[in-house]
């Protein structure tokens, strides 16, 4: 008999929460404002952490003073084949996700991978993290809508046949925080990049490495 009730999914981002990507974003992100003729400034970059690829274009052009009608498709392009080239040469685990990773799946839970990382990236990423692990992929060009919409966290829930509910997203990002948040997830922060205090209705762990299935399970429970 099916349960009703308790911990039913877990629902994992990806950059900053599994993989320790961020800072890779942010080499290339240098190289292309550099490319484009300046510097990327700390408070941009911060904006970025957790946005889609168009979002980030933007907040870099801006940020250059670049004019406000320039096209940001080279720059999306470009971006992309460096980060392509980088996440090809391996991505370093965040301490603890692989770990829960395996846990999760030895426990029979079912997990999606929830991302603003378009699907080319994705797919390279998850050579290095295991597609084995999810049940289904929501990436940032999948849907209209991506993070701080609910969408990507309800696209996922409704692809395992769960309600938001009864899944514990994992996030490190305020723009995931409160996707997962809308979208009626129990919600854990990992800060990685940018400082998660005070986050409303917000679980913060300091690191994976204090997570456990048994921890999930309490959080819905």
């Amino acid at each position: 008999m099916q349960t009703t009730t308790g911990l039913a999914a877990v629902l994992f981002d990806m950059d900053g929460t599994l993989v320790d990507s961020e800072k890779v974003w942010t080499v290339a992100l240098y190289e292309l404002a550099e490319k484009l003729g300046g510097r990327l400034s700390d408070a941009a970059r911060a904006a970025m952490v957790g946005t889609n690829m168009s979002r980030s274009m933007a907040i870099l052009h801006d940020d250059l003073g670049l004019p406000a009608d320039r096209d940001t498709a080279d720059s999306v392009a470009w971006l992309e084949d460096r980060m392509g080239e980088l996440f090809a040469d391996g991505l370093v685990w965040k301490p603890g996700a692989q770990e829960l990773l395996a846990a999760v799946a030895a426990a029979d839970i079912p997990a999606a991978l929830v991302t603003a990382t378009r699907r080319r990236l994705v797919e390279t990423a998850l050579e290095t993290i295991g597609r084995r692990y999810f049940a289904a992929v929501v990436c940032g060009d999948d849907l209209d809508e991506t993070k701080p919409h609910p969408a990507p966290y309800r696209t996922a829930a409704t692809l395992l046949g769960v309600p938001p509910a009864r899944c514990v997203a994992i996030e490190d990002s305020p723009t995931g925080l409160a996707s997962a948040r809308a979208a009626g997830c129990v919600v854990v922060g990992i800060p990685s990049e940018v400082d998660l205090t005070g986050t409303p209705g917000v679980t913060l762990v300091d690191s994976l490495t204090a997570v456990d299935v048994s921890y999930l399970r309490s959080l819905v429970a």
